[in-house]
This record gives structure tokens, sequence and C-alpha cells, in this order.
């Protein structure tokens, strides 16, 4: 994800049209005028972030479900799920991976790292990342989609919502920006952590409902999805930590689409 200045000063409270703004201007390539960049903005952002989420998945699952009743197959269905959050980003989550698995991979000290992170080309390690991501990614949706559309669909939604409670979970107090600028810094320690707890916890609810047209088990099994995804969000999460010093917009990103896979996987599994 790319960065930006990060907000200061005094501010009123902010509405919910300003968190909403927030949430898609940064998290989105919609038209949405950002009209406020400061933190109680961000606060409120980055508790709309899964709404985001949930608009992005619907926009994959029905571009996905369409296809597929045109009789364009199950493969042709999980690409193009899997390229509707890429195209609705412009890939600054999937950069984001690349960029931080180079930083990872690097071995170099935390500032060096970061300094690596901040270039504009992809490394050895950024490319394998991104190649395995997408894999699982389309792999994982193509069997689902086998299933049927409602499954594709379901786990489209669930994961691109998973994906962004996540960084909602990672704004939270105690979690340092990396950097004294950039979107790390601009939303690090803004949600208060009940509620992030109460965004994740609805996450998860949803993910059940959306799950219920396979019935009892399909229910617990999405919600055992979301709630495993956002575990291994929080996996990255603590290892950008303790890599790098905190967060970054990149850090970001890699949380994100860590978080969105991991879904889709437990979803394929069972």
């Amino acid at each position: 994800m790319n960065d930006a200045a990060a907000p200061s000063g005094p501010s009123p409270s902010p509405t919910l049209g300003d968190a909403m703004r927030f949430a898609f201007g940064t998290l989105t390539v919609l038209p949405v005028r950002l009209r406020r960049w400061d933190r109680p903005a961000a606060r409120g952002g980055m508790l709309c972030a899964p709404v985001a989420g949930l608009v992005i998945g619907l926009a994959s699952a029905a571009l996905g479900t369409l296809l597929l009743l045109l009789d364009g197959g199950p493969l042709l269905a999980a690409v193009a799920t899997a390229a509707v959050p890429a195209v609705l980003t412009r890939g600054l989550h999937l950069d984001g991976l690349a960029d931080t698995a180079d930083g990872l991979g690097s071995g170099k000290p935390a500032e060096d790292a970061l300094r690596i992170m901040k270039q504009s080309d992809i490394g050895p390690f950024g490319v394998i990342t991104l190649l395995f991501t997408l894999l699982a990614q389309v792999a994982a949706l193509a069997h689902l989609y086998e299933g049927g559309w409602a499954h594709g669909a379901a786990a489209a939604v669930v994961a691109a919502v998973s994906a962004r409670c996540a960084l909602t979970l990672a704004a939270r107090p105690g979690v340092p920006a990396a950097r004294p600028d950039g979107l790390g810094a601009a939303v690090a320690g803004t949600v208060p952590p009940r509620r992030a707890m109460a965004a994740a916890a609805a996450v998860i609810a949803l993910s059940a409902a959306l799950g219920t047209h396979a019935g009892g088990y399909g229910a617990l099994h999405t919600a055992l999805a979301a709630l495993l995804a956002l575990a291994a969000g929080e996996a990255v999460l603590r290892r950008c930590r303790h890599r790098f010093g905190g967060i970054t917009g990149d850090v970001f990103g890699a949380i994100a689409e860590t978080t969105g896979v991991a879904a889709l996987v437990v979803l394929a599994v069972g």
C-alpha cells in the first residue's frame, strides 16, 4: 500500500461520512474524495474498513458468479473473482505483500529492510510470494466454485471482509508505526481495543451467516475460516512488528492479502 503524510493536530469528531470516505479513499480506488486526513478520521476509517471489504467482496462474488452461470467454468470464475480486488485496490495490497516479503527476506536490520521495501522494484522474495499467493487464491476459489456458485461467492465475501477487518485489528493501541510518516503512522493506535474486537466479532458473525446456505456445518465452517484468517493476519502483524519495529502501508497490504488467502484456503478444505 502506498504511504502518505501522517495527520497531526487536534480535530473535531468525524462523521460517519468522514469515516467511510477515509476507508474507501485509502483502501479502494473508488472515486471517493478524502476530505479529512487526521487521527479521528483515521480511527473511524479503520473501523469502517470491513465495510470497504464487503463492497469489494460483493463485486468479486458478482463477477465470479456471473461467469460461472454463463458456463465460463470454475477456473475462469475463480480468476475473475481474484482479479476484482486487485483492480479495486490498484494492486496496492499485492504490492505491499511483495514489498514486505522482500523486507522480511532480506535478513537486513530494520532500517535497511524498510529502505528495501520503499524501492519501486520487486525482488525475488516478493515475486515468489505473489506467485504462490495468487495461485492459492485461484486454486481455492476454483475448488469452491466447483461445489456451486454460492460456495465461491460466499468465500469471496468472507475473504474480502476478513482481510479488511485484520487492518482494523492492526490499528489498535500498542502497535506502533515503523516510520514517522505514511499510512502506518496515520492509523497506528487509533482504534480502541474493544471496538476492534467488536468489529472482529461482527465479521465472524457475518461469515457464519454467509455459510448458512450449506446448513449448520457451513455456518460453523465459514465462521472458523474468518477466525483462523484473522489469526493468520495477526501472525504477520506480530512478525512485522518484531522485524521492522511497527507497521507501514506495505505491512497493511501484507496483512490483508495473507488474511484473505488464509480464509479461502480454510474454506476450500473440508
